[in-house]
């Protein structure tokens, strides 16, 4: 019996493989025969995110009364999801709606007021909206404390000044959450980072280029600039000076998801790999003959393995509310950093034909390649990881 690559695992029911079955309706309606398109156009048309939110796809974790599914504590749902984007190769796609659904919805659910909630999340899980995040800045990288966009009081209103760069969703986001400095000389610290929302059409705020990227190409990436942008203070998301916390707070999520992103990739690549190398043919024999071959499947498939046992682990932790930060980098840095091995040993596999642009596999090895650097480098969760161990600073 041939190895299934997406046989029922214990960790899911009947209700996630029923919806299994529906994201797979909607990858077979509106995404598969468009993949290589978007590429080679560089863009994802706004319909096809609005209709996975009409699908129920953007606001699973969204209250009912808000538009959406109202399970915000079973994150395989999402997990499914994820898998079923991997296995076609909708790469792109599975960014632009990870960064909403994943990394900042969350934000609005968990930190909004009623009044916030009402104004925008019916628009967020429906998907008339698009959301991003913008953290990153060209000086400060990973290190949040280093942002330097800021945020003054005047009135009743507060005005923004800064540049964000590698903002996921930057050039089509309706909605950007915004990380600011707030000065406040009445502060113990002189102030904090506090998150405000800011919408595209305020004056001030301008979208800059958007960026050239290696691999994912129509998903937009942008850089992003605030000048005298003015908001009112009801568009401040969350505590005063409390943002690096409520950044924090968040990033086991995040994380996690690119760490169930990186387990589903390996997957349909192994799968696509499998399949071509008992196809292929050299030396008068399948390529899946050669003892080599042989080796290299049996090691990547026991990685795959033992790797999605320990994410399964985290997203039942997550469920219960235990996901530690230090779980979830564990999680980020293996998932990611396997998943690009294996994406590299799978294209050896494919010999001249992986290096050409017109098999997924050349494209899933461009796209792999930034996994193991946004949502913090390889580098930063194994210092967070050390610094728990250790108990160093």
């Amino acid at each position: 019996m041939a190895y299934n690559f997406y046989a029922p695992r214990d960790i899911y029911d009947e209700d996630h493989y029923a919806f299994r079955d529906m994201v797979r309706a909607y990858l077979d309606k509106y995404v598969v025969d468009n993949i290589v398109k978007w590429e080679d156009e560089g863009n994802i048309p706004h319909e096809a995110v609005q209709a996975a939110g009409e699908q129920g796809l953007l606001g699973i974790a969204v209250d009912e009364q808000y538009g959406g599914g109202g399970i915000e504590d079973d994150f395989r749902f999402r997990a499914i999801a994820i898998e079923e984007f991997a296995r076609v190769g909708a790469t792109s796609l599975a960014s632009t709606i990870a960064t909403h659904t994943d990394i900042v919805i969350p934000y609005f659910s968990h930190l909004a007021t009623e009044e916030q909630k009402e104004r925008w999340l019916p628009q967020l899980a429906s998907g008339e909206w698009l959301a991003a995040i913008a953290m990153t800045e060209p000086g400060a990288g990973s290190d949040l404390r280093g942002i330097r966009t800021t945020a003054v009081k005047d009135g009743d209103e507060w005005v923004i000044n800064g540049a964000k760069t590698f903002i996921t969703n930057g050039i089509h986001a309706h909605l950007i959450v915004v990380a600011a400095r707030t000065p406040d000389e009445n502060h113990p610290k002189g102030g904090g980072i506090t998150l405000f929302v800011v919408e595209d059409d305020r004056p001030g705020f301008s979208r800059g280029r958007r960026l050239e990227k290696l691999g994912m190409h129509a998903q937009d990436t942008a850089e992003l600039a605030f000048e005298n942008v003015r908001i009112p203070d009801e568009n401040r998301l969350g505590e005063l000076h409390n943002g690096l916390r409520q950044l924090m707070s968040h990033l086991p999520l995040e994380r996690l998801s690119i760490a169930v992103t990186g387990a589903a990739g390996a997957r349909a690549v192994l799968k696509l790999t499998t399949e071509y190398v008992n196809e292929r043919r050299a030396f008068g024999q399948a390529i899946a003959e050669f003892q080599n071959t042989q080796f290299q499947i049996a090691d990547m498939v026991t990685r795959l393995e033992v790797t999605q046992a320990y994410i399964d682990q985290c997203i039942e932790k997550l469920n219960r509310g235990e996901l530690s930060a230090v779980d979830a980098a564990k999680a980020k840095w293996w998932a990611t950093e396997t998943h690009k091995d294996i994406v590299d040993r799978c294209l050896q596999l494919f010999g001249g034909y992986g290096y050409m642009m017109e098999y997924p596999i050349a494209r899933a090895y461009a796209d792999t390649r930034v996994t193991t650097i946004y949502g913090g480098t390889t580098e930063i969760m194994k210092m967070l990881i050390a610094r728990d161990v250790l108990g160093t600073k």
